[in-house]
């Protein structure tokens, strides 16, 4: 039974049908129609401001620490399979057959190479974790992927009808670059390497979404036409063509496009960015002494002493050069003195000590206090599930060792890590599997889809590692307990090895087949000959047989022993 059978036709006989003409929404209209006020075809264009988002997220990714962390997510996510030199590892659900083995591992290589995946998959995967979104447009000649810049997917329409499947796809600029495995350039005029051909950042050209609205916007409004009508240099193409790897389950309020990883980190890296800012604001102008300059006036007026000061200070700051004028007269110019700070100073003073001095005033103090910087990138790193131990932001931060895999020197931040990765590899296997067995169909390959898949390599797992130490203390284990005469070996496989039951009997097939004894052939030929067959085989005794049926009767006169000996059987003896 079809599940749409569930669902309540649409009543287009009356106010509810946009066909009628009559488009109100009373209290009887039908969800659909008021929540999409159409029965046609959904627009979807991502969160209010995600061109602008786009662009915060450039700005984002040239922080060191920031670019460094997504290095390390692309890097453990787009390990090299060394058996067969691709990002993928193939898992067969079903048992196939070594023809199948090859013929798969063979396209799989050939597919690899065709899109360059040895050196595009890095920034495949950083792509998609930096923008939640990876855009291609799938030949259909070659079957080559060709790159999209997020920036310029406008929309995506979706049919409500077939739950919400995407139909086509709204691309600005589309300039195919075989050469580049590219379909849309980025312009000289661009800034930040979005928006059109005419120049602007992300998200000019759009309406509401104005690119200087940073992180806050509105859906765009003011484009004339329909929300299905094409823009300047706007194109629509079919989903069927377009690849659209995403970082998203499904379960947000993004649909259909996925999640940046930048968004958990956006509040933590502007807190950073203030704090940097702040402490070189302070590096600066706070870092340098300064002079103090007590300037003895005596018992002179308020406006005198400040005139009194205005001329020292001068003196100070300033030095005379003379100079000769068109006049004729000698003049002494006044110019200002940079070398002043590294000059003596020369103040009289009276018998009883009065008289102006100077004192020195100390700069800023603590100025390689740094930890409350240190505790806003250990939250970025945290974040971002990054250990520390990868990005060491002080020196008790880098105590994590490689050392062959020995327990206590991979930390269970290693281990999150790991589980972290695997998990952002599961929201893009699907893409990938899909499009691998649509190019074996196109090059007639007929392998059933249900037999195998393709998954990225798991990242450098110290779970792994860990693994093998177990093992090899259970191994130990497992050879004293068998030493015991009164332990089955079956119960020490289980309890000590950590096997099941169904592991167990594999095993005992598996060890029967590779320790097969010779005798075993020789009690089984005894059985044979036991029945009427002979050692040298069933051709040799019925090539006997059939001489026996073929001989001659014997002659008057000759013994009947000899036809009982020809029959193989000893004749009775005489009564």
């Amino acid at each position: 039974m079809s599940w749409k059978k569930y669902f309540t036709p649409v009543d287009t006989s009356g106010k509810l049908s946009p066909i009628s003409g009559a488009m109100s929404t009373g209290s009887g209209a039908n969800p659909s129609r008021s929540n999409y006020s159409s029965y046609l075809p959904d627009i979807y264009a991502g969160h209010p401001n995600r061109l602008e988002r786009y662009g915060q997220y450039d700005t984002m990714d040239t922080d060191s620490e920031v670019n460094a962390a997504f290095d390390i997510l692309a890097e453990f996510c787009t390990q090299a399979n060394e058996e067969n030199g691709t990002p993928f590892q193939v898992f067969f659900k079903d048992q196939a057959t070594q023809t199948e083995i090859k013929i798969i591992k063979k396209y799989l290589q050939q597919w690899t190479r065709m899109n360059k995946f040895q050196v595009r998959m890095f920034k495949i995967v950083r792509n998609a974790f930096k923008y939640g979104d990876s855009f291609f447009v799938r030949d259909p000649e070659t079957q080559k992927w060709l790159y999209i810049d997020p920036s310029k997917v406008d929309k995506i329409i979706v049919n409500e009808s077939e739950g919400k499947k995407p139909e086509q796809y709204f691309i600005r600029d589309f300039n195919p670059n075989l050469e580049a495995l590219a379909t849309t350039a980025i312009q000289p005029t661009n800034v930040n390497g979005g928006g059109s051909q005419f120049g602007g950042a992300y998200g000019s050209g759009l309406g509401g979404a104005g690119g200087s609205r940073g992180m806050v916007g509105s859906f765009p409004t003011g484009s004339s036409g329909t929300r299905f009508s094409e823009n300047q240099n706007q194109y629509a193409i079919d989903a069927r063509h377009v690849i659209h790897i995403s970082m998203s389950e499904g379960l947000d309020n993004n649909f259909p496009f996925g999640n940046s990883l930048m968004e958990s980190i956006f509040k933590v890296f502007k807190q950073k960015e203030l704090l940097e800012d702040a402490i070189l604001i302070y590096r600066i102008q706070r870092a340098p002494e300064r002079r103090v300059f007590y300037i003895d006036v005596g018992n002179m007026p308020s406006h005198l002493a400040m005139s009194f000061v205005e001329r020292v200070k001068n003196e100070v700051n300033q030095r005379r050069i003379p100079s000769v004028t068109g006049g004729g007269q000698s003049v002494v110019d006044a110019a200002y003195n940079p070398l002043s700070i590294n000059e003596d100073y020369f103040f009289p003073q009276t018998a009883e000590g009065r008289g102006s001095k100077v004192e020195i005033l100390q700069g800023g103090q603590n100025l390689g206090e740094i930890d409350d910087l240190r505790y806003f990138t250990n939250k970025l790193f945290r974040a971002l599930r990054i250990p520390s131990s990868y990005l060491p932001t002080g020196s008790d931060d880098g105590g994590s060792n490689f050392n062959d895999g020995r327990v206590g020197t991979a930390y269970i931040q290693e281990l999150r890590f790991n589980k972290y990765c695997e998990r952002l590899q599961s929201l893009l296997n699907e893409p990938f599997d899909t499009e691998f067995k649509l190019y074996l169909h196109t090059q007639g390959i007929n392998v059933d889809n249900n037999v195998f898949e393709i998954k990225f390599n798991k990242p450098q797992n110290f779970a792994a590692y860990r693994q093998a130490e177990m093992d090899t203390a259970r191994v130990n284990t497992f050879n004293t307990m068998v030493a015991v005469p009164f332990v089955s070996k079956r119960f020490a496989m289980k309890r000590f090895l950590g096997m099941t039951t169904e592991e167990v009997a594999e095993n005992e097939r598996m060890w029967r087949e590779e320790n097969v004894d010779e005798d075993q052939y020789l009690s089984a030929s005894s059985e044979l000959r036991g029945a009427g067959i002979t050692a040298n085989g069933i051709a040799s005794d019925t090539s006997a047989l059939s001489g026996a049926d073929t001989a001659p009767p014997p002659t008057e006169g000759e013994p009947a022993a000899d036809a009982g000996a020809a029959g193989g059987a000893t004749p009775p003896p005489a009564a």
